[in-house]
């Protein structure tokens, strides 16, 4: 590659492997140097806009989770952290909650900041970042999707109060690229409405440029959710995003036609690196699934290029590697698609 500014960016979704050393010794110093390690080996290997590594949210009593959802509500206000044998029980017998052993807290009065501080945690990132910073925040389906509620109407409600949460912490945030990560949705297309209205709440407090990841989930490296992305193209379009960081490599073939029903505007993060295998994808791999996406879509459609979804649950060295391919496949596609013969 030159040093022209590439067409397709290369993007990570967000979560990176916790280095041992961190949870072995989880001081504030150590959380800055684990921090400037994960986002170094990005720059390192040409990503184009990097992330902390979601290391911001690293707790080493929630691994199960990797902290998306106790870190931005056990702060909250009107959040309860004892559970009751009841409410263990109760949540236990609730369909798709299989995953988690107890609620992350049960609200029972009505959700404001309390002690979250979003915006520290991305100076922190931005402050050892070179290039440009994505900084990835669990959107307020998840959130809702997650907690026991005791005092709001819904989930629907109750979602809408934790937009208005995030969507004030996000106002302070300067990252070039914030990003809403939902990864219940997907298992959950009817409650698309709600989500979209909930989330675009927060999408509209972005300073820089918003953008939507969404998967069927990465637990223990398996699939949680079930469905398609053909039952979630009206929630795609109704997003007040610059573009959406989508699971591809892990689905059907077959099922990337369905991103042709995207709004014009809308661009795409296509996922070619899939994080529930260990194998390292080629970047010929890399290439000829950008090459079929853009053959079926058309040229522009895809903005982006990263993985299904976060690193967390791999080793750092098949993270790294998997990091480098991801660009080594883009930096051949372009290159390919620069000599490619003109046709008259």
């Amino acid at each position: 590659m030159t040093d022209k500014e590439p067409r397709i960016k290369t993007t990570v979704v967000g979560s990176y492997p916790v280095p041992d050393w961190l949870v072995a010794a989880p001081t504030q110093q150590a959380l800055v140097d684990a921090t400037r390690t994960v986002i170094a080996t990005q720059e390192a290997a040409g990503i184009d806009v990097v992330c902390d590594g979601e290391l911001y949210r690293f707790d080493v009593n929630h691994p199960e989770t990797n902290g998306m959802i106790e870190y931005f509500v056990q702060p909250m206000d009107g959040v309860r952290t004892d559970i009751t044998f009841e409410e263990l029980i109760a949540y236990r017998s609730q369909a798709g909650m299989a995953f988690r052993a107890k609620p992350p807290g049960v609200v029972d009065g009505p959700v404001g900041h309390g002690t979250l501080d979003l915006p520290h945690a991305a100076a922190r990132a931005l402050s050892v970042a070179r290039k440009p910073l994505k900084f990835t925040i669990t959107g307020p389906h998840m959130l809702a999707k997650t907690l026991t509620n005791r005092h709001y109407a819904d989930q629907a409600e109750l979602a809408l109060a934790l937009a208005d949460v995030l969507a004030e912490q996000v106002k302070h945030i300067e990252a070039p690229v914030v990003q809403l990560d939902e990864a219940n949705l997907p298992g959950h297309p009817e409650e698309w409405e709600w989500a979209a209205a909930a989330i675009n709440r927060v999408l509209d407090a972005v300073q820089g440029t918003p953008a939507v990841h969404l998967c069927f989930g990465n637990y223990g490296g398996q699939s949680i959710q079930r469905g398609g992305w053909d039952k979630l193209i009206q929630y795609l379009n109704a997003l007040h995003a610059d573009h959406i960081v989508m699971e591809n490599a892990h689905r059907p073939a077959d099922e990337l036609a369905v991103f042709r029903e995207l709004r014009p505007g809308l661009g795409l993060g296509l996922g070619v690196v899939d994080i529930k295998r260990t194998e390292v994808e080629s970047a010929d791999e890399i290439a000829r699934a950008l090459e079929r996406a853009e053959t079926l879509l058309g040229a522009g459609r895809v903005r982006y290029v990263n993985p299904d979804c976060g690193f967390w649950m791999l080793k750092r060295s098949v993270a790294d590697a998997k990091i480098r391919a991801l660009v080594e496949g883009r930096d051949l596609y372009e290159g390919r698609q620069a000599n490619a013969p003109r046709v008259a």
